[in-house]
C-alpha cells in the first residue's frame, strides 16, 4: 500500500511514528475526450485571453480574487513563509471525543495509519486505549499545505485517521431553498410510513452494494472493444398513476411484502436443496 505521508502522531508526550495511507480509492472510470474526427485526445493549452499567448508554468502565479477582477498576488516566497510555519509533520490529537458526537456531514476522507520504524508497541497502546475507551482523538494536521481537522479512531485492529471539515466549511441548513417548517400530517400516513421504514430495515452488509452504472459501462466498453454491434431498446417506464401519499405508501408495503417473501422463499429452497444434497 502506498505511503502518502510521513510523520507522527502525539497525545500529550506520547510520540508515535506513522505512515499514513489512503483508504479509499476512486474508481470512477475516466473517459478522454476526443476529436470526432481523427479520434486524436484533445489538448488544453493555457492561453492568456488579454495578451492571446500560450502561458508556460513558470509564467503563472496565485492570485486571490477580493471583488470582482481585483486580485492579491501572492509569490512563492509568500506561500512558502506560511507552508513552512504550518509544515509540521504531526498528528497533534488536541481533545479525546465520542465519534457519534460529530455528524456524518463533517466527515471528508479516510486514511490508514501504520505505524513507522521504533512505533509499533506505542501504536498498539493508542489503539487499545481508544477501543477500550470507545473515544476517538480530534486532531489537526497539515496535508499538502493545506490544514486539515482530523479524528483518529479504532477501526478493524487498525487505526484509521478521517479528515473532517472545519465547521465554517459546512453551510448553513437555513440556506437551503424551500424546506418546509410545519407541514400537517395524518397519524395514519406517518405510521405507514414508519411501518414501510421497518419492513425495509436490515443489517448493513457493503458487498451487496455496487456501482451498477460503473458495471454497465465496463461491460459496454468492452463489448464495443470487442467489436459487438450494440443496441439497445428504450425502457418502457411503468406508470402506476399513484397521486395519492397514503396510497403510495400502501402500495409501497405490499411491495415490500411480496420481495420479501419471495426472498424467504428462496432461501428455504436452497436449504432444501443443500440438506438433500448434503
Amino acid at each position: 500500500m502506498h505511503t502518502m505521508w510521513k510523520g507522527s502522531i502525539s497525545f500529550g508526550l506520547v510520540n508515535i511514528p506513522v505512515n499514513l495511507h489512503s483508504a479509499t480509492e476512486n474508481k470512477d472510470i475516466a473517459l478522454r475526450n476526443l476529436h470526432k474526427e481523427c479520434h486524436t485526445p484533445i489538448k488544453y493549452e493555457k492561453v492568456c485571453p488579454v495578451c492571446e499567448t500560450e502561458i508556460s508554468q513558470d509564467d503563472i502565479v496565485k492570485g486571490y480574487e477580493y471583488t470582482k477582477n481585483k486580485f492579491v498576488v501572492l509569490d512563492e516566497e509568500d506561500l512558502k513563509s506560511i507552508k513552512d510555519e504550518k509544515e509540521d509533520k504531526t498528528v497533534e490529537i488536541v481533545d479525546f471525543i465520542k465519534l457519534e458526537e460529530i455528524d456524518p456531514i463533517y466527515f471528508d476522507k479516510s486514511y490508514y495509519l501504520s505505524p513507522n520504524d521504533g512505533g509499533t508497541k506505542a501504536y498498539a497502546l493508542l489503539r487499545e486505549a481508544l477501543k477500550d475507551t470507545n473515544k476517538i482523538g480530534l486532531a489537526k494536521i497539515t496535508i499538502r499545505s493545506k490544514e486539515h481537522l482530523a479524528v483518529v479512531r479504532f477501526y478493524k485492529n487498525t487505526l484509521v485517521m478521517e479528515t473532517i471539515f472545519f465547521p465554517d466549511e459546512v453551510r448553513e441548513v437555513k440556506e437551503v431553498p424551500n424546506v418546509p417548517e410545519q407541514v400537517n400530517i395524518e397519524a395514519k400516513e406517518l405510521d405507514t410510513a414508519k411501518l414501510l421504514i421497518d419492513q425495509l430495515t436490515t443489517e448493513f452488509e457493503p458487498s451487496k452494494y455496487q456501482d451498477d452504472y460503473r458495471t454497465a459501462l465496463m461491460e459496454l466498453i468492452e463489448r464495443k472493444k470487442n467489436g459487438e454491434e450494440i443496441v439497445t431498446a428504450k425502457a418502457t417506464r411503468k406508470e402506476d398513476n399513484v397521486t395519492d401519499l397514503m396510497e403510495a405508501l400502501e402500495k409501497s408495503l405490499k411491495q415490500t411484502n411480496k420481495k420479501k417473501t419471495s426472498t424467504t422463499r428462496k432461501k428455504t429452497t436452497k436449504k432444501k436443496t443443500t440438506s438433500k444434497t448434503g
